[in-house]
């Protein structure tokens, strides 16, 4: 049975904001996004993408970005959860999206 429910994607960059480099490995911001789900109580997917971003004051910089999806999440959470982000990953602002989408959850067994 096919459900309508709303999908929310977080992007998160990994360069630092002030010194404009990636400080830690990929799968260290990883665990911290999980973990942060995890106390949150969320399910979730992650994936790992390239970005682009202008900051305030003119700089761009090219980063590796983390792209957090939750599905039919209070948007009240979700903006709990992207503050959080923003601070613990040490960045100027993250992305959120949010749009309608058709989910259908299959089960098989042989």
């Amino acid at each position: 049975m096919e459900k309508q429910l709303q999908q929310t994607n977080i992007y998160i960059g990994l360069n630092d904001s002030e010194t404009g480099i990636q400080k830690f490995d990929t799968e260290k911001y990883l665990s911290i996004l999980k973990n942060v789900c995890r106390s949150y109580r969320v399910a979730f997917s992650v994936q790992q993408i390239s970005g682009g971003y202008f900051h305030e004051d003119g700089r761009y910089t090219e980063e590796t970005t983390l792209c957090l999806t939750l599905m039919n999440t209070d948007q009240d959470l979700v903006m709990e959860i992207a503050r959080d982000l923003c601070a613990f990953f040490n960045q100027e602002s993250v992305m959120v999206t949010s749009s309608p989408s058709s989910v259908v959850f299959v089960r098989e067994k042989i």
